[in-house]
């Protein structure tokens, strides 16, 4: 019996393939590094878990509105209007199963057969994913890391075709870590008010930022580009709730409305005490965010300064998230015990054979000349891990 083409095609999560290897791993008493986790190493704040418990103890655990609470809608709307300069409406707020759930959603609202939307490289793995199951088409547009892992803007122009329905901009960037900032924005903006496609704002890295950079929304800019944008955020990152799996998007209502439809008929609410707990905290202290970023900065310069005095690997310094990519050109075409590296997949699997330690290969990212590193754990094991690639490399051929 045929399954579904169209899914058949669909390829598994490699970051989480390399997480669960790591895990089982450890499970059979292996001491391995794993440097793939896409998660805070916090936990979440102490104050946000009561609020959890208060809300279990008030029985707010029946179903609530498919599109979530309006308390939360509305403290969105506030942390939007507070934090970047936007005014929203509770009904152009659609709160899901997570930040991953909100892109999902989106695809399937804006997207027809055929349609392209224009994907920057590297990326994170589920953006092309998710816009071939909406039947959509990736388009990628290449970013270097000598240019900040920034677009080309030249390049994105020669692109962009009568097909193009939507671009997606990731700042903070998932696995770069690179911040777009205002004029870059400004061209993107221009492009698509005058082409006429949508913005896909994914700003979920919004709070981990260093070295100064801002973090502007590029619905900010003006009416035309946020009539345009499709923000989604969510709870994950900043507030280490990873697995409460809270995100949301904010847009305009006709649309926000074809997805609220999508989700009544798939998933139904997110989890009802996910969303009080969620209140809590965007109505909460930043506080325990700020002392986050601080730890996750103090690791980012660590490794940076690390790799790059190590022989034939280098990476450029991230500005946000908690990633660094690695770039392993110089090592392609190397062997280790007779085993040839020829890309990032043999690198990721001859490194955590040898060495116990997990990267995650950067072909899932459209990179195959990197690997990802997360700095999302303590500085213990970053200098161990790291310790362990030098070692690594020093015995390749």
């Amino acid at each position: 019996m045929e399954l579904s083409r169209k899914h058949l095609d669909i390829t598994a999560s490699l970051t989480l393939e390399i997480d669960a290897k790591a895990k089982k791993m450890r499970a059979h008493g292996i001491d391995v590094i794993g440097f793939g986790a896409g998660e805070p190493d916090f936990d979440t704040p102490s104050f946000i878990i009561e609020a959890a418990k208060e809300a279990l103890d008030k029985g707010y655990t029946k179903y609530t509105p498919s599109s979530g609470i309006m308390e939360l809608k509305e403290a969105i709307c506030e942390k939007l209007k507070r934090d970047n300069n936007l005014d929203y409406e509770p009904n152009e707020i659609l709160i899901s199963n997570g930040a991953k759930h909100s892109l999902y959603n989106i695809f399937q609202a804006i997207l027809n057969p055929g349609d392209e939307v224009i994907i920057p490289s590297p990326y994170w793995v589920s953006y092309p994913e998710m816009v071939k199951m909406a039947d959509g088409v990736p388009v990628y547009v290449n970013t270097l890391d000598d240019h900040g892992f920034c677009i080309d803007l030249e390049h994105l122009k020669n692109i962009i075709t009568k097909k193009t329905k939507a671009i997606v901009i990731n700042s903070p960037n998932n696995p770069c870590g690179s911040v777009y900032d205002k004029k870059q924005l400004e061209t993107i903006a221009q492009l698509a008010v005058e082409h006429d496609f949508f913005v896909v704002s994914d700003e979920i890295y919004e709070e981990l930022l260093y070295d100064g950079a801002e973090h502007i929304s590029i619905a900010s800019l003006n009416p035309e580009i946020k009539e345009r944008t499709l923000l989604v955020n969510g709870m994950s990152k900043a507030y280490a709730m990873t697995g409460w799996r809270i995100g949301y998007t904010a847009g305009k209502r006709e649309i926000i409305s074809v997805m609220s439809n999508i989700q009544s008929h798939s998933t139904s609410n997110p989890n009802s005490i996910a969303q009080y707990a969620s209140l809590a905290a965007l109505k909460g202290s930043k506080d325990i965010i700020k002392s986050m970023v601080c730890k996750f900065d103090e690791r980012r310069k660590f490794m940076v300064d690390k790799i790059n005095s190590i022989d034939m690997i280098s990476c450029t310094r991230p500005q946000g998230a908690f990633y660094v990519m690695l770039n392993i050109k110089n090592v392609i075409g190397k062997t280790y015990n007779d085993r040839i590296i020829k890309g990032s997949l043999d690198f990721a699997d001859v490194l955590l054979e040898a060495q116990n330690v997990a990267v995650v290969p950067g072909i899932a990212f459209g990179a195959d000349e990197y690997v990802r590193l997360s700095y999302a754990t303590s500085k213990e094991n970053i200098e161990k891990g790291l310790n362990r690639i030098e070692k690594f490399i020093k015995e390749l051929n």
